[in-house]
């Protein structure tokens, strides 16, 4: 059975995830951004978390060569924060959208979540890269609603 590439997409995103962006130091020494929703957990012992960067990224050589990284869980109010880091074309972090971790990779503030990681492993993926994280440390926003995505739109919890 061949699978149509398109149908294939729009089936899988009938599975809401949540949004993320991703952020690390470029070689260059600048913060960069980008957003995500292929996170997951992987093991708690050790912490493991993983992500997936398509091989095709614009990209692709600042997150795959970074060895360390943060995955940041948009909350329902960082919706513009999702479509700017989004977009094609310029990376950078703005200043003032984040901070410098402990372990030194660029948190969002005010992100519900932020997991600071060090690159453990990469795998093939197909055309994306499997990018797998040790948790070196996280910082957890008290309330908020997470930022959702489902059937290529924008959704919050009711």
């Amino acid at each position: 059975m061949t699978i149509d590439g398109r149908e294939l997409r729009n089936a899988l995103g009938r599975f809401a995830t949540g949004v993320c962006v991703i952020s690390a130091v470029d070689a260059q020494g600048h913060a960069v951004g980008m957003t995500a929703n292929s996170f997951a957990s992987v093991s708690l012992e050790p912490p493991l978390v993983l992500w997936s960067l398509q091989n095709s990224s614009e990209v692709f050589d600042s997150f795959a060569g970074a060895r360390r990284f943060a995955i940041n869980v948009l909350a329902s109010d960082q919706l513009e924060i999702s479509n700017q880091y989004a977009k094609k074309g310029d990376h950078r972090m703005a200043p003032q959208h984040y901070r410098l971790g402990r372990h030194g990779a660029p948190l969002l503030r005010n992100a519900l979540v932020s997991f600071e990681c060090e690159q453990d492993v990469t795998h093939d993926g197909g055309d994306h890269l499997i990018i797998v994280g040790r948790v070196k440390d996280m910082i957890s926003r008290p309330t908020g609603k997470p930022l959702l995505f489902h059937s290529g739109a924008y959704c919050e919890l009711r």
